[in-house]
């Protein structure tokens, strides 16, 4: 087991707690504020090329994706803003709970999971999916599949999702070529202090 692997089993096992009491308030507010299911999976491409499934609380209404395509096809401004943030502001799919759990990233907690399953680290490069690899990644995508997506990583305490997505592959590469714990380190103390401001979350 490598010291990387042994760090996030230890981290996960001291914020349980945390973790199942959260993860009981957030499924019941999901529950009671929209219809679906608590948790959203999305196909991911993990270590090493393989993929996964990775998860979060779902904070947008169902037929999200199909709501997009619509949205994309009658603004071109919004399409834009996908192409170069693959994100929205002011997404309408996003339902009221949605917006809190997004601010205060806690829609991302179930990723604790895949940690504990072997398929993300607390710390890495983003989880992309395959498009993304051959649209923004191109020649790099072997550098970033080098090592395991993570929860948080530098792009996360660089800007978040105010980062143009080409800042944030750089961020990527530049993890994969120099990570280690001291960084890992570094970079989780700093996420506390972004989750806490609120700064660059969709």
């Amino acid at each position: 087991m490598s010291s990387k692997r042994a760090f996030d089993l230890l981290i996960c096992l001291l914020i349980f707690p945390f973790f199942l009491f959260f993860f009981i308030l957030c499924g019941i507010l999901i529950k009671l504020t929209s219809p679906g299911p608590v948790l959203y999976r999305q196909k991911r491409v993990g270590y090493k090329g393989k993929p996964f499934y990775i998860l979060k609380f779902r904070t947008m209404f169902n037929d999200s994706d199909k709501a997009l395509e619509e949205i994309l096809k009658s603004n071109s401004s919004l399409k834009e803003d996908w192409k170069r943030y693959r994100k929205l502001k002011k997404d309408p799919r996003i339902t009221p709970i949605g917006k809190l759990l997004r601010r205060t990233s806690l829609d991302e907690l179930p990723q604790i999971i895949n940690v504990l399953k072997g398929e993300m680290s607390l710390v890495g490069p983003r989880p992309v999916t395959e498009e993304e690899l051959e649209m923004y990644y191109k020649e790099w995508k072997e550098v970033v599949l080098s090592v395991p997506p993570g929860i948080t990583g530098l792009w996360q305490v660089s800007g978040r999702n105010l980062l143009p997505y080409e800042e944030r592959v750089r961020l990527d590469v530049e993890y994969a070529l120099k990570h280690n714990m001291l960084l890992d380190l570094k970079i989780l103390f700093k996420t506390i202090f972004v989750v806490i401001s609120g700064k660059g979350a969709s």
